[in-house]
């Protein structure tokens, strides 16, 4: 089973995300859930929401202490929430930043894990872009795609369409599709270096 934790800010789409990543588990013949974990809530305060996905049925219902995936749509949590808690040590890492790894202050993480599993990607800024607005949720689940290779780009662009509709449905699409790109291009560098 694999195990995915998003962790983001109220406003962020986190929730969202975790139910669109559920749906293109679901596109693609696997089981899958997605549910949040609610501190308070309002914008801006920390929110996680969870996804599980399976070839069988899942009858897990608790909170994913020990991840596989961790997704962080908001790096300002990186030093005020312990958002690794529990990460597996062959985990992917997929943080909406600009920044890298090092940049981040996470140059021993990446030292502790293959390095291929650990990206950035400026999901922010490309979702300005493309849907004008900040919100890097969409944008992510292109780059996990790319990362993981555990859902394809069609199952996200097709939980993108279930979600959304019209010009909002395109332009996450487009920048999911740059997301996607950008994390190829980036593990093909490291790849070559």
């Amino acid at each position: 089973m694999l195990q995915i934790r998003i962790h983001g800010r109220g406003g962020q789409g986190v929730v969202t995300a975790a139910d669109m990543l559920a749906i293109a588990a679901f596109q693609q013949g696997r089981h899958a859930q997605s549910f949040p974990s609610f501190g308070s809530e309002r914008t801006g305060a920390p929110v996680v929401a969870f996804c599980r996905i399976d070839d069988r049925e899942i009858r897990l219902r608790e909170p994913i202490l020990a991840p596989d995936v961790l997704i962080v749509q908001d790096p300002t949590l990186l030093h005020q929430v312990d958002v690794f808690q529990g990460l597996k040590p062959e985990g992917y890492v997929l943080i909406n930043s600009r920044k890298s790894l090092d940049e981040l202050g996470l140059a021993e993480l990446a030292q502790g894990a293959a390095r291929a599993r650990l990206q950035t990607v400026p999901a922010t800024d490309i979702a300005m872009a493309h849907v004008g607005r900040p919100l890097p949720n969409a944008v992510l689940l292109g780059g996990f795609a790319a990362l993981s290779g555990l859902v394809s780009l069609d199952a996200v662009e097709h939980a993108i369409r279930d979600r959304f509709a019209g010009k909002v449905a395109d332009g996450n699409i487009a920048a999911a599709r740059q997301a996607y790109d950008h994390v190829r291009q980036a593990l093909l560098e490291q790849t070559h270096a």
